[in-house]
């Protein structure tokens, strides 16, 4: 990339933007070896195959009775109960012809049994159990159905979530080795921040980036290095930045990267590195700088806060997700119809924040919030998520509209 983008006042379109700074995520971190209690959100660094069947044995479904299928008529019948087998215990004992154990939920199947009827089916008369008609093979859960031995279990690059870390756990994996967090510095730009809880002065604001930013890094498994609120002043920055790229992965800033001149971020990175682009063609956050302090990778975000959020949402989050080694990153939306009509065209691909609502017919539309501010966040806290409109798309009421939830970004 280079700086014509910036100099020549020309937009960046939202995908190439994310696809150059997928070109040059960094390679992801050295990896390390962690208890599986420990790895939920973390990026698996090797393959993992299954070390055994699952399950491991024919096992029940359900609470009930095990017998042969072969033994109960067509109209139902009469078994004899031969035995009972609990969860955690087995039988070596041959069901024999005309017999039926009772069994629980998770239990090995004796020898010979081949189905299960569920107990509330049956009636019992001392030791005597009528059972219903059933299909070979009913409740009953076979061996290896879900897993088989040697069979790959998770790919390099997955983020590991409650359920991974569950399957894990049932084949009985106790250690997996990850990549190291990434270590992201983060920095504020701006004299008018301040801290809450601290008193405001006129022209002062409560630096909501800083903790916005910071809660979304920490949910996509960043370790969060937090360099505070840099002064206005070149120098400054200069020194911060020179600081900060010694101590991380990656640094990413908010504020400073618009057209204004006390921001002086923006000649203090090209003084020390490198400015790739700063204007996107996306609304809120057309100012989104990339480029590298140092050798560090570089992202500089808007300071207005939902611009902040959705430039993080939408062009960081792959690139940092990338950088950690995950291989899926592009969050994948959905079409719904829209609850609202758009008859103004935007020279920019837009992110409104909406929510799905039922219709009178009982059908889920996109409304939207009906403030869309850059500088607000209330909508996107009332919202369910964003409706993308295209650079210079009209759009009818109904019509369909891509639905990115926020479900998607985690």
């Amino acid at each position: 990339m280079n700086t014509r983008v910036c100099d020549s006042g020309q937009l960046m379109p939202v995908d190439e933007a994310i696809e150059q700074l997928l070109a040059q995520a960094p390679p992801a971190p050295p990896t390390e070896v962690i208890p599986l209690g420990q790895a939920a959100g973390r990026v698996i660094a090797e393959e993992l195959f299954s070390p055994l069947d699952l399950p491991c044995w024919d096992n029940s479904a359900m609470d009930g009775y095990a017998l042969r299928a072969a033994d109960v008529p067509e109209q139902g019948g009469y078994l004899v109960l031969a035995g009972r087998i609990a969860a955690g215990h087995s039988s070596d004992e041959l069901l024999q012809a005309g017999q039926t154990v009772r069994i629980f939920t998770g239990a090995p199947l004796p020898p010979g049994a081949d189905s299960v009827v569920p107990q509330e089916r049956c009636r019992v008369y001392g030791q005597r159990i009528w059972c219903p008609p059933l299909r070979l093979g009913e409740h009953v859960r076979k061996r290896g159905e879900e897993m088989q031995r040697g069979q790959r279990l998770l790919r390099v690059g997955q983020r590991l979530r409650a359920q991974e870390v569950g399957l894990l756990a049932s084949a009985g994996i106790p250690w997996v080795k990850v990549y190291r967090p990434l270590r992201v510095c983060l920095l504020s730009s701006g004299d008018e921040l301040r801290e809450p809880g601290e008193s405001l002065a006129p022209g002062q604001i409560y630096n909501s980036n800083r903790h916005l930013v910071t809660a979304l890094l920490r949910g996509w498994g960043v370790e969060v290095l937090d360099y505070g609120v840099m002064a206005d002043a070149l120098a400054a920055s200069r020194d911060a930045l020179i600081l900060a790229s010694s101590e991380c992965d990656l640094l990413l800033t908010t504020g400073g990267v618009s057209v204004g001149e006390e921001d002086h971020l923006k000649q203090a990175i090209q003084e020390l590195g490198r400015v790739d682009f700063w204007r996107l063609a996306i609304q809120p956050g057309k100012p989104l700088a990339f480029g590298e302090v140092a050798g560090k990778p570089w992202i500089g975000l808007p300071g207005n806060p939902s611009a902040a959020l959705i430039t993080a949402l939408v062009v960081v989050r792959p690139f940092l997700l990338r950088a950690q080694g995950v291989e899926r990153v592009l969050p994948v939306p959905v079409q719904v119809p829209a609850g609202f009509e758009w008859p103004t065209p935007n020279k920019r691909r837009q992110y409104l924040r909406a929510r799905l609502s039922p219709g009178a017919d009982g059908q889920l539309r996109a409304v939207l919030h009906p403030q869309q501010s850059s500088a607000m966040l209330t909508a996107a806290c009332w919202a369910d998520g964003l409706v993308i409109v295209e650079r210079e798309q009209l759009l009818l009421k109904d019509a369909p509209v891509p639905f990115l939830s926020f479900a998607e970004f985690q």
